[in-house]
Order: C-alpha cells, then sequence, then structure tokens
C-alpha cells in the first residue's frame, strides 16, 4: 500500500520536483564534501554544518524562483547576511590570534554553492566544491610545509 501511496504522490508532484530534489541532494553533497575535510581536522563547523547551509541555500533560491524569479537578487542579499552572521559564530579570538576564519570562509563559499546549483549551475557549484576542497587540503599542507621551513624544521638540503 505504501509503494502505491508514493507512486500516487509522485505523480502528483510532477518532473518539475524532480529537479528540486536533484538540486537539494547535489547541494547536501557538495556540502557533504567539503563538510567532510573539516570535520577530519576537528573544525568548528563539520559535516552536518556544511551540508545544512548548503542545502538551506539552494532551498531558498528555489523558493524565491518560485516566487519571483524577477526579485532574486534580494534574496542574494538575504543569503549573503544571513550566511555571514552564521560564519561569524564560528570565529573566536584567542589572545593575540583569531581562530575560525578559514572556517567561516567556507560556510561563506557553502552558501554561495548552495545557491549556483539552486539557479541551476550545476557545473558552477561542482566546480567552487572542488576548487573549496582543493584550497582546504592542498594549500594547507603547503601551509604548514612553508611555517615548518621557517621555523628550521625541515631539512634544508646539504651543507654548503
Amino acid at each position: 500500500m505504501v509503494a502505491e501511496t508514493a507512486t500516487e504522490w509522485w505523480t502528483q508532484v510532477g518532473a518539475g520536483y524532480a529537479t528540486d530534489a536533484l538540486r537539494l541532494a547535489l547541494a547536501g553533497l557538495c556540502g557533504a564534501v567539503v563538510g567532510w575535510q573539516r570535520e577530519r581536522h576537528e573544525k568548528a563547523a563539520g559535516l552536518r554544518t556544511h551540508m545544512l547551509l548548503a542545502i538551506g541555500a539552494c532551498l531558498f533560491t528555489l523558493v524565491a524562483i518560485r516566487i519571483n524569479a524577477d526579485d532574486i537578487t534580494r534574496l542574494l542579499q538575504g543569503m549573503v547576511t544571513g550566511t555571514g552572521f552564521l560564519a561569524g559564530g564560528v570565529i573566536f579570538r584567542e589572545g593575540v590570534s583569531v581562530r575560525g576564519l578559514t572556517t567561516a570562509a567556507g560556510l561563506w563559499v557553502m552558501g554561495a554553492i548552495g545557491t549556483a546549483i539552486g539557479i541551476g549551475d550545476y557545473f558552477l557549484g561542482v566546480l567552487a566544491t572542488l576548487l573549496t576542497f582543493i584550497v582546504l587540503s592542498v594549500v594547507l599542507g603547503l601551509e604548514n610545509r612553508a611555517a615548518r621551513r621557517v621555523a628550521g624544521d625541515a631539512p634544508q638540503g646539504p651543507a654548503e
């Protein structure tokens, strides 16, 4: 009985919602890619936070398009402000240093990724996800290696 009910429901919903479901799922997947990297490094905002932010940005975009596709700039203003507010919550000052800026920037980018996917620009959303992952993973390794060299911990090569 459940399968018949689900089938009837899906038929009534129509194919338009299938596209929306795909967009929401893709936004969640993109959030998972970046969030997993942050989770691995035990950062304040991890897997669930990044996924929820991307899905939320995508959903707000889909709703705004349905309401009035001509005035999507108001949505973008609200998304940037809301994402900035959320991202600001992961920034902490510890003595003379500030922690959480990279995580906050990642959340900000995730809002943009969710919005891009919400308007149907899958390529741009996935590309931005890959670039964000590379920046967070590869560039971190380069920074750590450079810091070790400056500190004198890394091998300097043959003595002259």
